[in-house]
């Protein structure tokens, strides 16, 4: 398994509170591949990997249109990283890969 490679159970903490996110990633090279899910839908993403930095862009659509800049990286079983929100800031993800 690449260093990047797995599912992550993950939480974005929010001005709407606790977001939980499933994040999956396949490495291919420098881009990866991969889905995130949660309470608010699923989306295919796609991204670059620097490292074991993974930065993507995510559409989002609840509670409202929006682009979210992310970028996280892995530590070994830990994702750590932040989201863009625009205007609204940024927030903190955390995560862990699973089994």
């Amino acid at each position: 398994m690449a260093g990047v490679d797995g599912t992550y159970d993950c939480t974005v903490k929010s001005p709407l509170g606790d977001q939980k996110l499933t994040l999956t990633v396949t490495q291919s090279g420098d881009a990866f591949t991969g889905q995130a899910s949660g309470a608010m839908g699923a989306s295919d993403v796609n991204g670059t990997v620097d490292g074991n930095t993974l930065a993507w862009k995510q559409q989002m659509t609840v509670p409202m249109p929006m682009t979210l800049d992310i970028t996280a990286t892995v530590d070994g079983d830990t994702i750590n990283g932040s989201v863009g929100a625009g205007a609204f800031g940024s927030f903190p993800l955390s995560g862990m890969r699973t089994a």
